[in-house]
C-alpha cells in the first residue's frame, strides 16, 4: 500500500474516517494525547461489558485468566517476554510501580532530563524526596543529535557515584523528540545503572520499541498509537537480575498481591478491565484493515512529515528549534515568541482552538517557547493540515 493519502475537501471524508467513531465536525489532529479506537473494537468492548453485566460472578471468577491471555498477546506483539510484561492503566501507573519499588537511600541521586513528562517527573521527585534522595535534571537541547544526547547523559552519570536510576523518555511528549534509548541503555548497562524508559508514545509508532533495552524497565501506552481503548498500558521489566521484578507491585493491592510478577497485576478488584481485554482486538483490527503495522507506520510517518511542512509553509514559519531526531508521527511547528510561553498559556490556547475553530490539536511549551504538536494517524489526510493552517492562522500567529 502506498504511503500517500488522498487529499479531502471537507471534514468527515468517508474514505479517511470510515471505521472510526470520531465527530466529523471536529478536526482531530491530536491522536498523541488520548488516541481513539476503531469502531469495531469499541463494539467488541461493549459486548464484553454486556457479558460482565449478565453474570458478574462468573466474569470476575474467570477474569484473571482472560487478562493473562490479553497480556501474552500484547507481549508477543511488542516482542517482549511474557515473564516481564504486566498490564497497567497507563504509563504513569507503570512508572509509579517502578519508582515505588526502588530502594533509595538518603543521598542517592536519580537522573531525569528536562524533557520529562510532567506526571513522570512528579512521581520520581515524590519518591526521591520520601527517601531523602535528590533528583538531577540533565539539560538536553531540543535540536541535539544522538551523539550529543548520549554524551550529556554519560557525563552526568560519571560525575559522582553511579545514580540509583536514570529515567528518560523514549519519545518526549512536549517536544516530540525521539531519544536514542538503545545507546542510553548500553551506557547504563556498562555502568550498572538502572534505566527506566517512559515509552508512552512508542508502541505502534516504533516497529521494535524494546530492541536493545535489555536491563531496562519500560512503560508504554496502548491507547495511543495502537488504538486500544483508553486505560490500557504495559509495563515491561527486564532488569539485569530477574529477581528484581518481584519488587514490582501494582498501584492498588488486590487479591493478586501474593502472586509473583506479573500475575499480581492481573487482578485489580472490581475495576472494569474490558479495555485490557480489547487491546489485542484493536491491534489486530488496525493491522487487518490497513495492510499490517509496517504499512501503518509508513503511512502515518509520511503524513506527519507532510503535515509539518504544510503548516510551516502556509504560516511562513522556519523549522528552527525543533527536534533533529523527530518522533515518526508527531511533529512540532514553532509558535511566535510569547505564544503559549508557559503551561497555563498553552492550555488556554489549546482550549481556544477547540472552542473557536473546532480543532483538537496539542499546544505544548518548553523552556518558555510554545509549539504546535501535530499528530498523524489513519483517519487523517493532508487536507486536514491545510484546513488547520488556514483556519487557525489568525489565532496562533496574532
Amino acid at each position: 500500500m502506498s504511503s500517500a493519502v488522498p487529499a479531502r475537501t471537507r471534514r468527515g471524508d468517508p474514505a479517511a474516517t470510515a471505521g472510526w467513531p470520531l465527530d466529523p465536525d471536529v478536526l482531530h489532529l491530536n491522536h498523541g494525547s488520548f488516541g481513539t479506537s476503531p469502531s469495531a473494537t469499541l463494539v467488541y468492548q461493549r459486548r464484553l461489558r454486556d457479558e460482565l453485566d449478565r453474570d458478574p460472578d462468573g466474569w470476575f471468577r474467570e477474569l484473571p485468566e482472560r487478562v493473562a491471555e490479553a497480556r501474552r498477546s500484547v507481549a508477543g506483539w511488542l516482542g517482549a517476554s511474557e515473564a516481564g510484561t504486566a498490564l497497567v492503566p497507563n504509563a504513569s501507573a507503570g512508572v509509579t510501580a517502578v519508582v515505588s519499588a526502588l530502594r533509595l537511600r538518603p543521598g542517592d541521586r536519580v537522573m531525569v532530563t528536562d524533557h520529562a513528562y510532567g506526571a513522570v517527573d512528579l512521581a520520581v521527585r515524590r519518591y526521591a524526596e520520601r527517601a531523602g534522595a535528590r533528583v538531577q535534571t540533565v539539560a538536553v537541547p531540543i535540536d541535539a543529535g544522538a551523539e550529543q544526547i548520549g554524551a550529556l547523559l554519560r557525563t552526568a552519570m560519571d560525575d559522582g557515584p553511579p545514580p540509583a536510576l536514570v529515567a528518560v523518555d523514549h519519545i518526549t511528549s512536549a517536544t516530540a523528540l525521539l531519544m536514542p534509548v538503545r545507546a542510553i541503555a548500553a551506557d547504563c548497562r556498562e555502568r550498572g545503572v538502572r534505566l527506566l524508559v517512559d515509552g508512552a508514545h512508542a508502541p505502534g509508532m516504533l516497529a521494535d520499541p524494546l530492541a536493545g533495552l535489555h536491563g531496562a524497565y519500560w512503560v508504554g501506552n496502548l491507547h495511543k498509537w495502537p488504538c486500544a481503548p483508553r486505560g490500557t498500558a504495559v509495563l515491561v521489566a527486564d532488569p539485569a537480575d530477574p529477581d528484581e521484578r518481584q519488587r514490582l507491585h501494582p498501584v492498588i493491592d488486590s487479591w493478586g498481591a501474593p502472586d509473583p510478577y506479573p500475575q499480581r497485576f492481573d487482578q485489580q478488584g472490581t475495576q472494569d478491565l474490558t479495555a485490557w481485554l480489547a487491546a489485542p482486538h484493536a491491534v489486530r483490527t488496525v493491522a487487518a484493515e490497513y495492510g499490517g503495522w509496517d504499512t501503518v507506520r509508513e503511512r502515518i510517518t509520511a503524513l506527519a512529515e507532510q503535515a509539518q511542512r504544510t503548516v510551516a509553509e502556509r504560516w511562513g514559519v522556519r523549522l528552527r528549534g525543533v527536534p533533529a531526531l523527530p518522533a515518526p508521527s508527531m511533529r512540532l511547528v514553532p509558535l511566535p515568541p510569547g505564544v503559549a510561553a508557559d503551561p497555563p498559556a498553552a492550555q488556554a490556547m489549546q482550549r481556544l482552538l477547540a472552542e473557536r475553530h473546532r480543532v483538537a490539536a496539542a499546544v505544548t511549551t518548553w523552556h518558555g517557547r510554545g509549539f504546535l504538536r501535530l499528530s498523524a494517524h489513519l483517519y487523517n489526510t493532508p487536507a486536514d493540515y491545510h484546513d488547520f493552517a488556514e483556519r487557525t492562522r489568525s489565532t496562533l500567529l496574532a
